[in-house]
């Protein structure tokens, strides 16, 4: 499916600045709007709808900033991207965690903009189709069972027996773990051992801008804000019944963090534009690929919700702890995708089951699927061939024939830096640079070069 975005509004204080994007604009195909300023915008969306918002961020009357914030703009699906001569990489910072899409600096050249908006257009296209991808999904998933999950190690067997145990109950639980270690796959566990007739349904908290986030999870009133045009039922009454899995919990919005608190506590929730709560029976279960205990600390994340969560605390352990796991998968992993490709599985040698121990698995269960993945790829004869694996260390003795170069080894660390960084945020990558105190932009061009997943 094929997302066109057209409707567009450039909101600059400069005429000459909206006078020449939209010539620009326009070339391309793009019906465009146009503001002096945040107030003026605003006006402009109870009128109309957008696709993309072009917005400055030193303006009179109101900012870019201010902007941002405004209920009308927190509720819409629109894509915002931001402009200024005076940023940095903090504003830029600042203005996506408001909830823009991206950022540009002045001054620019009109092909910079149009190339935003092509990612911009991209990205809308990628969620409508994984969106479908999730729908399709989700009819495989009503048949899980906790016999599914594919194990060998003790640790795994206790966890197992840990969610059999917890399941029955009705308390919330927080799944622990790195990136990759399966936190859905046991949170599906405990949905179908808790014997609850609803449905499994799983959203992403970092995914997803906190002014939208509210309405995905609480629903909203007909009129609540500019697009509300009917009545929405929340994720948390559609799952009345059953589970409700939040992923990447740690990012949840601190200003949503009561509400959450709330339905923990008193098992009610209130739409968006409502006067009234209404009661619900859904089971939260939450993961957290970073420490929550340390968002707790820099007030990052509510003391009391973490502990209303926490009332079953599972810890997922690295695949690198649990070597009994990795054969066992491989084998698992080899022939789910032979049988969905139609072709013969090839053998595991010793050799390469030496291989597949002895590399450390910065990415899990979902690093290993991929590469055997990769594997099957180029393995045409009876024996599976393992493409290289990169180890952190060389085998002793072992010759290295760039172990002087200065260049690769500034590049293997840049790169062993930005996986850590991207494993302590657990993905995000709005977080992930401000840790490395690089700009977004220059992150996703490391990624997209050192292929990180």
């Amino acid at each position: 499916m094929t997302v066109n975005i057209r409707n567009l509004l450039i909101i600059d204080d400069e005429t000459s600045m909206r006078h020449m994007l939209r010539l620009v604009l326009e070339q391309h195909g793009y019906r465009v709007s146009e503001a002096q300023n945040g107030a003026e915008a605003i006006n402009q969306l109870y009128k109309e709808k957008f696709d993309v918002i072009l917005s400055d961020i030193r303006m009179p009357d109101m900012d870019g900033l201010t902007f941002l914030d405004q209920p009308e703009v927190r509720a819409l699906n629109s894509t915002i991207i931001m402009m200024s001569a005076y940023g940095s990489v903090d504003t830029a910072l600042e203005c996506m965690k408001r909830g823009a899409y991206d950022y540009i600096s002045k001054p620019f050249k009109p092909d910079e903009v149009v190339l935003t908006l092509r990612k911009a257009e991209e990205r809308q296209e990628l969620r409508q189709e994984n969106n479908e991808l999730k729908k399709a999904l989700s009819k495989h998933d009503k048949n899980f069972s906790i016999t599914d999950i594919v194990y060998a190690s003790s640790q795994m067997e206790q966890i197992l027996k840990l969610v059999k145990t917890a399941a029955k109950a009705d308390s919330s639980i927080l799944i622990s773990g790195e990136t990759g270690t399966g936190k859905e796959l046991i949170a599906k566990a405990l949905h179908s051992e808790s014997g609850r007739k609803g449905q499994f349904l799983a959203i992403n908290c970092s995914a997803i801008s906190s002014g939208l986030l509210e309405s995905e999870l609480f629903g909203h009133k007909k009129g609540a804000f500019t697009g509300a045009d009917r009545e929405k039922s929340g994720l948390f009454s559609i799952a009345s019944g059953g589970t409700l899995f939040l992923d990447e919990i740690a990012d949840l919005p601190l200003e949503l963090q009561p509400k959450l608190l709330r339905v923990l506590q008193e098992g009610e929730i209130r739409k968006v534009g409502a006067t009234r709560s209404e009661k619900i029976n859904t089971r939260v279960v939450a993961a957290a690929g970073t420490d929550l205990h340390d968002a707790v600390e820099k007030s990052l994340f509510r003391r009391d919700l973490y502990y209303r969560l926490a009332v079953v605390d599972i810890d997922l352990p690295p695949l690198r702890d649990r070597h009994e796991d990795i054969i066992i998968l491989t084998e698992y992993f080899l022939e789910k995708i032979c049988q969905r490709d139609g072709r013969q599985l090839p053998i595991l040698t010793d050799e390469a089951k030496r291989n597949l121990l002895n590399y450390h698995w910065p990415g899990n269960i979902r690093e290993l699927e991929n590469y055997l993945e990769k594997a099957l790829i180029f393995s045409s004869g009876e024996t599976l061939v393992l493409p290289p694996l990169r180890s952190r260390q060389p085998a002793p003795g072992q010759f290295n024939p760039t172990e002087y170069s200065l260049k690769v080894a500034s590049r293997r660390l840049e790169e062993e830096y930005i996986r850590k960084a991207l494993v302590k945020t657990t993905g995000n990558r709005t977080q992930a640079a401000e840790l490395l105190e690089v700009s977004l932009r220059s992150l996703m061009y490391k990624i997209k070069e050192y292929g990180i997943d």
